[in-house]
């Protein structure tokens, strides 16, 4: 089978000649220009060969035009510190405009995405990564802040979210007539040690929801939930192809996923063990991960981006190991 074929048949439950295999990570210092980030990007996809390719800026990319500044200080999962946020008091909500997603520095994503279509020749799918508003708000706030807004100030923050939510449907219009395959879409504050269902439902959903409206005509959107007691039943009904979250770290396991969600849920190793365990921990992690969920709507990652530290040995093994779950 093709990579499109395999994960199409993934989707539907169909069978399918071995599990979608693919990883992600950042690209730091690469990331800053669209040249060095598709460069990057292509040359780990040629390398390893995953089933997809997701595109992974740093999380500032959305945020720069309303005045975000952020720094490369070494994080080892590749991210970015953020030394300057725009958003300092309820009122700078409404100081927020809609961006014209074809400038500045969704633009250059925009051109990013572009290349790495270009060069992979469109034998491979491509995912272009949209935050969410709720996790752009936390970016251009902090985490305190955006909490405390939404407690005590919540008028004003709907405000702010209503701006981020237009300008990321324009981009993510502007990503499918590109003839992008699909959005990862990042959910971070669905999750319980952070807030309700309820908050969730009245600063989160709604917002979602319109994004994920506007990605509708593609084919492989996925849903990532980021971090532990993610709020998965709450949301396993949006409409999306692909379920994505930390199942080895966080839970819930794979099966209960696939239990609550019709597409294809994504995950099975972890990531402290694609870092610090041995290739047979890794294997071991894939065949489970297969027994789990019968080796259907499944597909094989880890649950969240690969952290810079991970040794290549294991990134064999784990391509060696989905090679040993091929149909026979």
């Amino acid at each position: 089978m093709d990579k499109r074929e395999r994960l199409r048949r993934a989707i539907a439950g169909e069978p399918v000649d071995r599990p979608p295999v693919a990883l992600w990570r950042h690209w730091p210092v690469d990331d800053q220009t669209p040249e060095g980030l598709a460069e990057a990007t292509v040359h780990f996809q040629r390398e390893w060969d995953w089933d997809f390719v997701k595109v992974t800026p740093a999380s500032s990319f959305c945020l720069r035009d309303w005045g975000v500044w952020d720094e490369w200080r070494g994080h080892p999962e590749g991210t970015r510190d953020y030394v300057v946020r725009p958003v300092r008091s309820a009122d700078d909500w409404a100081r927020l405009a809609v961006l014209d997603p074809c400038r500045g520095s969704l633009g250059a994503q925009l051109t990013a995405l572009e290349r790495i279509r270009a060069a992979l020749g469109g034998e491979v799918p491509v995912i272009q990564t949209v935050f969410s508003p709720l996790a752009q708000a936390k970016n251009l706030a902090g985490e305190d802040q955006l909490l405390l807004h939404l407690r005590r100030y919540p008028d004003a923050l709907r405000l702010g979210l209503e701006t981020i939510t237009e300008t990321t449907v324009r981009f993510v219009e502007a990503v499918r007539e590109q003839g992008a395959d699909g959005v990862f879409y990042a959910v971070q504050h669905a999750r319980y040690g952070c807030m309700s269902e309820e908050e969730y439902r009245l600063f989160g959903r709604p917002h979602d929801l319109r994004i994920l409206e506007a990605a509708r005509g593609m084919w492989l959107n996925v849903l990532h939930l980021h971090g532990e007691a993610v709020m998965l039943e709450a949301l396993a009904d949006y409409p999306v192809q692909v379920l994505h979250w930390h199942d080895r770290e966080g839970g819930p396991a794979l099966e209960v996923g696939q239990a609550l969600f019709g597409g294809a849920v994504s995950g099975g190793v972890g990531r402290r063990t694609l870092v610090l365990g041995t290739p047979e921990e890794i294997e071991a992690e894939v065949a489970d991960a297969v027994a789990r969920t019968g080796g259907r709507r499944l597909i094989l990652s880890t649950g969240c981006v690969a952290p810079l530290t991970t040794p290549w040995g294991n990134l064999r093994a784990l391509r060696r190991a989905v090679e040993r779950n091929t149909a026979r």
